[in-house]
């Protein structure tokens, strides 16, 4: 049996570098294999062993792997020293927020499920975030429709005053006549 945590033992890592590495590929929030034993401490072919061992565990909307094209594309965002490029025999397999979940079950180690609970908190966020932001814009664009017309009507009578107010104006007071 294993002991919890004690403070100790608590791993912390900054929610930037975590958001850093989620990806947007095929249309889903998903972290790479290397980026996720990094996070892990672990090597990335001991991370892919073990989810190959347990591959059940991982079906296509947990994990897939990249196509030749993706993985290009990813290799020239990235900044990869030639000894990394080398060591890049497979495409790179990528996680959804379910499949990292998964992860913590198949590597059984305190800190891949301290390192998990992170991570899922931040796709939960992020997900909060997405979701409070489009119906903030829903709720904008809804006034903008309703309040258009009385808004323009508004806008007119600013312009009509300040149409009179740029016709000059006669002075005010007595005129004195050239005397001589």
């Amino acid at each position: 049996m294993s002991k919890p945590p004690t403070k100790k033992d608590i791993i912390s890592i900054p929610s930037e570098r975590i958001i850093s590495r989620i990806s947007l590929i095929r249309g889903r929030k998903v972290m790479i294999d290397r980026d996720l034993a990094e996070l892990y401490d672990v090597e990335t072919r001991v991370l892919n062993q073990a989810v190959r061992r347990n591959i059940n565990r991982f079906p296509s909307d947990f994990m897939f792997q990249l196509n030749k094209q993706e993985t290009s594309i990813w290799k020239s965002q990235i900044v990869m020293s030639t000894a990394d490029k080398k060591g890049l025999r497979r495409s790179p397999l990528v996680f959804t927020e379910q499949g990292v979940a998964m992860l913590s079950s198949v590597l059984n180690s305190n800190r891949a499920i301290q390192v998990n609970i992170q991570i899922i908190r931040i796709f939960t966020k992020l997900r909060e975030l997405l979701a409070t932001n489009r119906q903030l814009r829903e709720k904008v664009e809804t006034m903008e429709r309703k309040y258009d017309k009385k808004l323009k009507e508004v806008f007119e009578v600013l312009k009509s005053f300040l149409i009179q107010g740029e016709k000059p104006k006669e002075q005010i007071g007595f005129k004195i006549k050239n005397q001589k």
